[in-house]
């Protein structure tokens, strides 16, 4: 019951914010985003640390600068995606304002091959499923929510364009390798923070951080053809612009080392170009090499 209580609240409180007119949104998000700067807590204290670990160059001000822009970047983020989760997927996509380099998604869906394309928690991960459903039918992959009301909804709005979705399960799992083999479609978010056993260590943001082998195995050898797919923030709040590029050829290599590192710099590309979009809330560096402390 109290499960139930829960998660009709959370709905409800997204439903709320998808009535606003999306200015107020951006504001909104921002507000949110001011007040978890300001107040502290366990969240607080993760961007902190990743910032500061991520970023030693930076002086104290602009540490204080990026740390705030972050703080209302994941604001934001949460009621964009209240949007992208209630509104019907139109208009969700009427705010992809331009799109640089879809060519890339092109060759790749006319290749033949299965197509895994790669995001990650970064700018609004929800605005670009719906850009990516527009444009194929993929099996989009995703963490399932604890809230059984919302994973629901969840489920329901991320497959509004006849696309399918698949969780975090054993069986999700292997449902999204075989998408693959037949020559699918299927959208991965690549930066969570796997098992020891599922992952290995490699650079970003000149930190060692664990990092799946899930989609580079899946691209080893050529056997699918792999897409990097970001959304991001507009500067001026209008809405996003959508940037594709082809997966460079090392990440191809059978070497779980070389191929999970080419992702990872593929991934801080963007981090270092748009740093206050990543989602720094995310315990990202939780597991440490042997002999290393914890952060968190």
């Amino acid at each position: 019951m109290v499960e139930k209580i829960k998660g009709a609240l959370a709905v409800g409180f997204l439903r709320l914010f998808a009535l606003l007119p999306w200015r107020a949104v951006q504001a909104v998000g921002a507000a949110l985003g001011w007040l978890s700067w300001k107040i502290p807590s366990r969240s607080r204290e993760v961007v902190r640390i990743n910032l500061s670990k991520c970023f030693p160059e930076l002086s104290a001000r602009e540490f204080q600068q990026l740390e705030w822009q972050t703080h209302r970047d994941i604001g934001r983020i949460l009621t964009e995606s209240a949007c992208a989760w209630i509104w019907p997927a139109h208009k969700t996509l009427s705010l992809v304002r331009e799109v640089e380099g879809i060519e890339a998604l092109h060759d790749a869906l006319a290749s033949g091959s299965g197509v895994v394309v790669i995001g990650s928690h970064f700018g609004n991960w929800e605005v670009l499923n719906h850009y990516l459903c527009s444009l194929c039918k993929p099996v989009i992959f995703y963490r399932p929510p604890k809230l059984q009301a919302l994973d629901e909804l969840l489920k329901q709005q991320r497959a509004q364009l006849g696309n399918r979705v698949a969780a975090s399960t054993k069986q999700g799992i292997l449902s999204i390798i075989k998408e693959v083999r037949k020559g699918g479609v299927v959208g991965i978010p690549a930066d969570p923070e796997p098992s020891l056993s599922s992952g290995v260590f490699v650079p970003f943001c000149g930190i060692q951080a664990l990092t799946s082998k899930f989609v580079p195995g899946m691209l080893a050898g050529g056997k699918a053809r792999g897409v990097f797919l970001n959304a991001i923030r507009l500067a001026d709040g209008s809405g996003f612009k959508v940037i594709c590029e082809a997966a460079p050829e090392a990440i191809y290599s059978d070497d779980p080392v070389v191929s999970a590192t080419v992702l990872s710099s593929m991934l801080e590309k963007y981090v270092r170009a748009y740093p206050s979009q990543y989602l720094w809330s995310m315990k990202r560096f939780k597991k440490r090499p042997v002999g290393e402390a914890k952060w968190y």
